[in-house]
């Protein structure tokens, strides 16, 4: 064999090894580059995840108040949850104006309420609030008398079931309108069907859940539940205690 041909062979062969060598190195390389952008992609993420501002945002507490007693901020009151006891009467009655009385935190919203009403150019009075048990009974028999058994409790409620005698409850009227359906088309109706939740109330009869509380629609009729729940309830686009806290509706 020549020089010339060896010479050439012995080319081919570090040819080849230097081929098969550099596609190590790239082999070797690429899988060392993904690792290593894997381990910064898990890094990030658990980094991210324990960050404060990152965290799940805990699930709305439905215990801090009791449903069930009527003294408390979020008693459920309806027409097959009577208050216990049924004469129940709160202590802590304060004036709302018109001769109305009210719970004194209800009263404090209830103030807050009509003036940030008034500083859009609104008037607000309360028209109705607390209502003793024996006032209501004065009040659903006149209902009855008035308008019929079925009639009245649709829109009156049986002594011992009603949110007024709670001290939690207010009727509101403004525009013209007191305690009549118009309140809702008013200016003042309007504002508080959109505000109310804001100061800790929600509009607790309305058209469309007749069939979960019981009764017609009452734009006036305005409850105290402090600004955790009316919050949270706005946020979640629920608009009746019974469907917040899971209570069966008035009818099925």
């Amino acid at each position: 064999m020549t020089l010339k041909r060896i010479m050439f062979i012995l080319g081919i062969v570090l040819f080849l090894a230097a081929v098969f060598y550099g596609g190590y190195l790239y082999l070797h390389r690429t899988k060392k580059a993904v690792q290593h952008s894997a381990a910064v992609s898990s890094s990030a993420s658990s980094a991210s995840s324990s960050q404060p501002g990152q965290t799940q945002e805990p699930a709305f507490d439905k215990t801090q108040h009791s449903i069930d007693d009527p003294g408390s901020i979020w008693v459920v009151v309806n027409k097959t949850r009577p208050l216990k006891p049924i004469e129940y009467a709160p202590t802590d009655l304060t004036a709302v104006g018109n001769g109305q009385l009210m719970r004194k935190e209800a009263a404090g919203a209830l103030a807050s309420l009509i003036a940030g009403a008034k500083a859009q150019g609104l008037t607000i009075a309360a028209d109705s609030g607390y209502r003793s048990y024996a006032t209501q009974v004065s009040v659903y028999n006149n209902e009855v008398k008035t308008y019929g058994q079925a009639t009245a409790d649709s829109e009156s409620a049986k002594p011992g079931t009603s949110e007024h005698q709670t001290g939690w409850a207010v009727d509101v009227g403004g525009g013209g309108c007191n305690i009549t359906d118009c309140f809702g088309n008013t200016a003042e109706g309007k504002w508080v069907a959109a505000h109310a939740y804001e100061y800790g109330f929600i509009v607790r009869y309305t058209a469309d859940k007749v069939n979960v509380t019981g009764y017609r629609a009452e734009p006036w009729h305005i409850r105290y539940i402090g600004t955790d729940l009316s919050q949270e309830m706005h946020k979640q686009g629920v608009t009746t205690l019974e469907e917040f806290f899971g209570l069966p509706p008035y009818k099925s």
